[in-house]
């Protein structure tokens, strides 16, 4: 597959100075980005202009300049931590009360919201500061990634080990997706195609209501159309989902479909302990992803291992977990996010952590706050407690079959 020239030269200036780390790393500003270099740019062709004898210390200081500037490259307005209860409106008489506290503690005063399901039916367990959670969303980020990765796999476009060559390097899935590389995926859109992207996109839930009756619960829109090529058409789409809004929800509903294997539920969120007692799951459809799984699953392994998400590894690492991380940002507020599921005893368990605020919000803060809920839940013994309801419920069953 061929890199366009302009991606090319573009991403090849920025490496120049940036680490390799930070280069293919796409929990970054990209609109921040391109302001930037812009500027600097300008300072440069200014310095050319002056006379010789000063060209030495004025490109000195014009270097100094855009190291500060670089600094303080984007202001943000919007503050990272909550004001006031965010929880106080909550319904959470349905919800399993460990799992909350889990969550609440987990944030630890940063403003966002936590949603965490039971991907073998949808429930969904807690859901902590609803208003955020049920809201309209925001740009996905590199979380979008997922969705791109899942139609190139199944279109055969791909495999997890498939090198792909772009700007100077090669890569292939497993590392794109663990270090969130924005040219191997605009590569994989520009293969793709807009039709197909959103084929897939649609086809996973984006642009939908994930939920069943969820009182609140608002749309995130996916275009029917690309974006002009001047921002960056379909390539932008696939690397961090300019001109896309998702909400955690359908983050949710979608990881939990790759979490089973392709089952696509509809969300449901219990308001009574009534309402849990008669609860019964709702297919939305069947995606045929399930041989697509394990070459993704790599990927989003390597992110807590070695990639984006590796902060998460700082507070937990007692169960394996798979996830995503996703920063950008837009009219200065800054959004990370980290959608993720673990392999515990009692089966898997699919979190979406949502952040909303300034700098101190990104995909990496809200990976490591993952950990400290899945630490909460585990210094608890709820996966243990479960574990052994679970082995008990097996035991009972079998019993009653036997008879």
């Amino acid at each position: 597959m061929r890199l366009s020239c302009v991606f090319a030269l573009g991403l090849a200036a920025t490496t120049l100075s940036l680490s390799v780390d930070s280069a293919v790393a796409l929990d970054v500003q990209h609109h921040t980005m391109r302001r930037h270099l812009r500027h600097a740019a300008v300072r440069t062709s200014t310095s050319a202009r002056r006379t010789p004898r000063a060209a030495t210390p004025a490109f000195h200081h014009a270097t100094l300049t855009r190291h500060r500037r670089h600094r303080f490259y984007e202001r943000f307005t919007a503050s990272s931590f909550a004001k006031g209860d965010i929880f106080g409106a909550d319904i959470t008489a349905g919800e399993d009360p460990i799992v909350r506290q889990a969550a609440i503690d987990a944030l630890d005063g940063m403003n966002g919201t936590a949603v965490v399901i039971d991907p073998s039916n949808g429930r969904i367990l807690a859901m902590v500061n609803q208003n955020l959670a049920l809201s309209p969303g925001a740009e996905p980020c590199s979380t979008i990634k997922l969705s791109v990765a899942v139609a190139a796999l199944h279109e055969g476009l791909v495999t997890r080990d498939t090198p792909v060559h772009l700007a100077g390097f090669r890569m292939n899935m497993t590392d794109a997706l663990a270090k969130s590389n924005n040219l191997y995926f605009e590569e994989l859109g520009r293969e793709l195609g807009f039709e197909r992207v959103h084929h897939y996109a649609t086809q996973f839930g984006l642009g939908e209501l994930a939920g069943w009756n969820i009182q609140g619960e608002q749309l995130g829109v996916y275009p029917s159309q690309p974006i002009p090529q001047s921002e960056g058409g379909v390539a932008r789409m696939c690397s961090f989902g300019q001109g896309v809004s998702m909400t955690p929800l359908q983050l949710g509903a979608f990881v939990s479909a790759i979490a089973n294997g392709g089952t696509l539920y509809y969300l449901q969120h219990p308001t009574s302990p009534e309402e849990v007692l008669a609860f019964q799951p709702k297919v939305k459809r069947t995606l045929d992803i399930a041989a697509d799984v394990p070459n993704l699953q790599n990927g989003m392994a390597g992110a807590v291992q070695y990639g984006t998400a590796r902060r998460l590894r700082a507070n937990f690492q007692e169960l394996p977990v798979f996830g995503k991380t996703g920063t950008c940002s837009d009219k200065g507020t800054r959004f990370g996010w980290f959608v993720s599921y673990s392999a515990t005893p009692m089966g898997n368990m699919v979190t979406v952590f949502f952040l909303r605020g300034g700098r101190p919000t990104f995909g990496p803060r809200a990976a490591e706050l993952t950990g400290a809920f899945y630490r909460n839940l585990w210094d608890r013994n709820y996966f243990a407690d479960k574990g052994v309801q679970a082995s008990a419920g097996l035991q009972t069953t079998g019993a009653t079959l036997a008879r």
